[in-house]
């Protein structure tokens, strides 16, 4: 099976430009997806998932030059597992988004 994820949602926050010594452009930002549901009382329900995402090269390029707080995007990428050891010496654990494609869903400006 292949590791893919594809979601449709609004960023949550402007992109994080970062400049590597190596030369390469890496972009981290988080994009909220919404559900809406009835709940059993028939109310409507919307609950908010966020994920963070990581773009490099071409795609950084165009994130960093387009997009912003609030933008609508339709993303395609692969879940990547990290873990590192924070300063109390606990072993954390999260989940990034490589996105390997991007479709801008916002209209033109006015």
């Amino acid at each position: 099976m292949r590791n893919k994820v594809q979601l449709i949602g609004n960023l949550g926050n402007a992109p994080e430009v970062k400049m590597l010594e190596s030369g390469k452009k890496l972009v981290k930002l988080s994009m909220a997806t919404n559900e809406t549901y009835k709940n059993a009382k028939g109310e409507r329900v919307t609950e908010t998932q966020w994920h963070n995402l990581v773009a490099w090269g071409k795609t950084a390029d165009i994130i960093e030059k387009y997009l912003k707080k609030g933008s609508e995007v339709a993303i395609e990428g692969k879940l990547m597992n990290k873990n590192y050891t924070d300063k109390d010496g606990i072993k954390r654990y999260y989940t990034e988004i490589l996105v390997n494609e991007l479709l801008m869903l916002d209209g033109k400006e006015k």
